[in-house]
C-alpha cells in the first residue's frame, strides 16, 4: 500500500512538473510583438462595471482621460451597478470629459449583475473594439494606444493583457502579488502555446461583433463570475488561433491586493467557482490533477508522523515544485519589474499548497460574498 501511494504521488508530481515546463515554454514563446507606427484608426469603447467604488474610481477615470489615444476615437462607458455610495455621482461629475454613465436597473434579482452591466454597455456602445477594465485599476498613458496598435498590427479578435498588484502595504499583500503573477503567467503561457484558457477581466479587449457572434454571455450568465475567462473560452471555440496575449509593459494594468484574509479567500472562491464551467474539459481535468498533486503533498506531510519515508517523499515533491515554480516565476516577475518577489516563494509555496486544496474544495460547493451580495 505504501509503495502504491508513493508511485501515485510521484506520478502526480511528474504531471505537475510537465505542466510547469509547458508554462515556461509558453511564456518564453510570447515575444515582443511587432507594431507598425501607422496612425491608429480603431473606434474604441472602454467598458467598466462599477459597484461601491467611490474610494478609487476617480483615479481610474483620470488615468483614462489622460490616455494618449485620439479622443475622437475613444468612448468611455461606466455602468453603475446599484451602488450604495457616491460612485454614480463621481462618474457623473466627469460627463464633460466624455465619460458616459449608465445606471443599471435590474427588474429582478440576478446572479451575475456584472455580466448584465457589461452587456448593457456593449449594446449601447459605438466602438468596434471593446476594452474592459475595472473601476479600481490604474494604467499608464500609453495603455490604450499600445493595445490598439497591437490589435491593428496583429490579426486578433481578443486580446488579454497583463495585470499586476502594486502599492502593497504588508507581507501578506506582497505574497498575493507573487501568487497573482503566477496566475497571470498561466493565462499568458497557455495563449503562448496556442491554447487560450484563462485571462483577467481587468485588462481584456475584444471585437464587438465577435462578442455577439459567440452569443455574448448567453449560457454563462447564471454564474456570478466568468465575464472574462468563460467569454474567452467561448471565443476560443470559434477563433482558437486569434486570441493574443499582449506582452508589453505599456499595456500593464495595476490594481490592489486584498487587505484581509477574508477578502482574499472570498475573491479566490469566486475565481474557483467558474473552473467547472470551462468549455475545454482537458483543462478541467488538468486542474483536478494539480489539485490532487497538492493534496498528496498535504497527505505525505501528515503521514510523516506515521512513517519517515513519507517525509522524504514530501521533501522530494516540495523541492521539485519549488524549483520549477521559481524558474517559471523569475521571467514573469522580471517582466513586471518585481523580480525581488521570487524570494518570497519559500514562504508562499507551503501556504499555497494548503490554500489551493481548500479553495478547490469550497469554490464549487459554497456561495460567497461579492460586492455586498451573496452569489454562486
Amino acid at each position: 500500500m505504501i509503495a502504491l501511494h508513493s508511485i501515485l504521488s510521484l506520478l502526480l508530481t511528474g504531471l505537475y512538473l510537465l505542466v510547469v515546463v509547458y508554462l515556461i515554454k509558453g511564456w518564453a514563446a510570447l515575444k515582443q510583438p511587432a507594431i507598425t507606427g501607422a496612425p491608429l484608426t480603431t473606434k474604441v469603447t472602454i467598458l467598466i462595471a462599477a459597484r461601491d467604488e467611490e474610494e478609487r474610481i476617480r483615479y481610474t477615470i483620470e488615468d483614462i482621460i489622460a490616455q494618449d489615444y485620439p479622443r475622437h476615437l475613444t468612448e468611455v462607458i461606466i455602468v453603475d451597478d446599484h451602488s450604495t455610495d457616491n460612485t454614480a455621482d463621481i462618474i457623473r461629475s466627469y460627463a464633460a470629459d466624455g465619460i458616459t454613465l449608465i445606471q443599471l436597473q435590474a427588474d429582478w434579482p440576478l446572479n451575475s449583475y456584472k455580466k448584465k452591466a457589461i452587456a448593457e454597455a456593449i449594446e449601447r456602445s459605438g466602438g468596434d473594439l471593446m476594452v474592459a477594465t475595472d473601476a479600481d485599476c490604474r494604467m499608464g498613458p500609453k495603455w490604450l494606444s499600445s493595445i490598439v496598435a497591437y490589435y491593428e498590427t496583429n490579426d486578433k479578435v481578443m486580446i488579454s493583457s497583463p495585470v499586476t498588484y502594486f502599492e502593497e502595504r504588508s507581507l501578506f499583500e506582497r505574497l498575493q502579488t507573487l501568487e497573482f503573477s503566477y496566475l497571470i503567467g498561466i493565462g499568458a503561457a497557455f495563449i503562448g502555446n496556442g491554447r487560450a484558457s484563462t485571462c483577467n477581466g481587468a485588462n481584456l479587449a475584444y471585437r464587438k461583433d465577435v462578442f455577439y457572434e459567440v452569443g455574448g454571455f448567453k449560457g454563462i450568465d447564471d454564474l456570478a463570475s466568468g465575464d472574462d475567462e468563460l467569454l474567452l473560452q467561448k471565443v476560443a471555440v470559434v477563433y482558437p488561433h486569434r486570441i493574443g496575449f499582449f506582452k508589453n509593459q505599456d499595456a500593464v494594468v495595476y490594481t490592489h491586493a486584498k487587505h484581509t484574509l477574508q477578502e482574499f479567500l472570498q475573491q479566490r472562491r469566486r475565481w474557483a467557482s467558474k473552473s467547472t464551467r470551462y468549455k475545454d474539459k482537458k483543462i478541467v481535468a488538468l486542474a483536478v490533477c494539480i489539485w490532487l498533486f497538492n493534496l498528496s503533498l498535504i497527505a505525505n506531510a501528515l503521514l510523516s508522523f506515521y512513517d519517515s519515508s513519507f517525509f522524504r517523499l514530501f521533501l522530494v515533491q516540495f523541492l521539485l515544485k519549488f524549483l520549477f515554480e521559481a524558474v517559471f516565476l523569475i521571467p514573469i516577475t522580471g517582466f513586471f519589474k518585481r523580480a525581488g518577489l521570487v524570494g518570497l516563494l519559500i514562504i508562499l509555496a507551503p501556504i499555497h499548497i494548503v490554500y489551493f486544496v481548500y479553495v478547490g474544495l469550497i469554490g464549487n460547493t459554497s456561495k460567497y460574498s461579492w460586492k455586498g451580495r451573496t452569489v454562486r
